[in-house]
Formats: C-alpha cells, sequence, structure tokens
C-alpha cells in the first residue's frame, strides 16, 4: 500500500512543469494566472498540471472572489524537492571529479 503510494506520488511529480509550479508556490498562493505569467506558460498547460497535482492532492485551490489560489497541501513536499536537488547536485559534482581525472 505504502509503496503504491509512492510510486503514484512520484508519477505524480515526473512532469518538470509539475516541480515548476510547485517551486512557484513555495512563497505563497498564486492563482493559474500569477503562475502563468512566473512559469511564461500557457493557461491550459499551467492548468492541465494544477489538475494532475490537485488530483494527488499536492496542491489546493482556495476561492477568493472571481480568482482561485493555490496552494501547497503539505509543506513536505519541498524537503523532498530541496532532497532531490541535493542528489542532483552530488551526482553532478562526482561527474565532474571524474571528468577531470580523464583529462
Amino acid at each position: 500500500m505504502v509503496r503504491h503510494f509512492k510510486a503514484e506520488l512520484f508519477k505524480s511529480l515526473s512532469h518538470p512543469m509539475r516541480i515548476r509550479i510547485l517551486d512557484a508556490l513555495r512563497d505563497g498562493e498564486l492563482t493559474v494566472g500569477e503562475l502563468q505569467q512566473y512559469l511564461a506558460a500557457e493557461q491550459s498547460t499551467v492548468s492541465q498540471h494544477l489538475a494532475a497535482l490537485r488530483s494527488k492532492e499536492l496542491v489546493y485551490g482556495r476561492r477568493e472572489g472571481t480568482s482561485v489560489k493555490y496552494t501547497v497541501s503539505d509543506a513536505a513536499i519541498w524537503q523532498m524537492l530541496d532532497i532531490a536537488r541535493d542528489i542532483y547536485e552530488r551526482q553532478l559534482r562526482s561527474h565532474q571529479v571524474m571528468l577531470e581525472a580523464s583529462r
């Protein structure tokens, strides 16, 4: 059961635009229009990826007047993304060391 949840979680994070949306929400709630401007992406693209994130309850929307403001449902998601960045940076450094050693 937990493995299935993890697999579905990582599947929902498998698109770079979804990661960009989550990173954009680090500073607080944003509307689709604000996300669209921040990400320089089409409204339909942002909406499609928000729907995927909403379906896994990674973000939720709060209606404010005629707009919906989106936020991350669990701040621990940023810890997970930060850990992924740390792994990437360590692997990058390791590859750079190996490349320099082969010169």
